[in-house]
């Protein structure tokens, strides 16, 4: 049995500040590193024979702190912008409490959370999922066929894409879907890359 652990990365400082993120490179807050020390410590148990990330460094970062925390900094890890948060375009920086009060708080929930609306100059959830899901497919999923345990830890957006596949979710359950900062999510996949559960841990 293959098990699969997805991390969205501990709180970034724009997370805090309650802004739209995106491509744009922002490190985590304080409370992010400590989220990502306290995921570490609930993954103590697993040992992972790899883990792949994306290129930003609040990803890039929180998985450094688990594999530190866990006493596994040696494994292999693979950096792929394909694993990127979606791109928010004109989104990017805005605060979004501001936002929702000048285009309405249904249309940004709409360009936040709906499967093909784009927000303005930016990538919908499926524009993210037509480069996270191929990339799952080609670079992990031999992995997990192998019996592999294997860490991912990306962003709320391209997990979504992800999680969207795994649990065959409706366009309109992923409009509900939020993924939580710094919370492991494991799937127990058998040999055929089959989901048979998942749980926060």
């Amino acid at each position: 049995m293959a098990r699969l652990i997805l991390l969205r990365h501990g709180e970034s400082q724009w997370n805090l500040e309650n802004r739209f993120t995106g491509w744009v490179d922002v490190p985590l807050s304080p409370r992010g590193t400590q989220e990502a020390k306290d995921a570490g410590v609930k993954l103590k148990g697993f040992t992972f024979d790899r883990a792949f990330t994306s290129v930003l460094s609040r990803a890039n970062e929180t998985l450094r702190l688990v594999l530190e925390t866990v006493g596994q900094t040696g494994i292999p890890i693979e950096k792929d912008k394909a694993l990127n948060e979606r791109m928010y375009g004109d989104l990017q920086g805005l605060n979004k409490t501001e936002t929702a009060q000048k285009y309405g708080e249904a249309q940004v929930k709409i360009w936040r959370r709906s499967y093909d609306v784009r927000p303005p100059g930016g990538e919908s959830l499926k524009d993210t999922a037509e480069r996270v899901l191929p990339y799952y497919e080609a670079k992990i999923k031999p992995y997990l066929f192998k019996g592999e345990t294997i860490l991912i830890a990306a962003h709320g957006n391209s997990l979504r894409a992800l999680v969207m596949q795994l649990e065959q979710l409706t366009k309109e359950q992923v409009l509900e879907l939020n993924i939580p900062t710094g919370a492991p999510l494991l799937y127990e996949l058998d040999a055929n890359g089959k989901v048979l559960s998942h749980r926060y841990l």
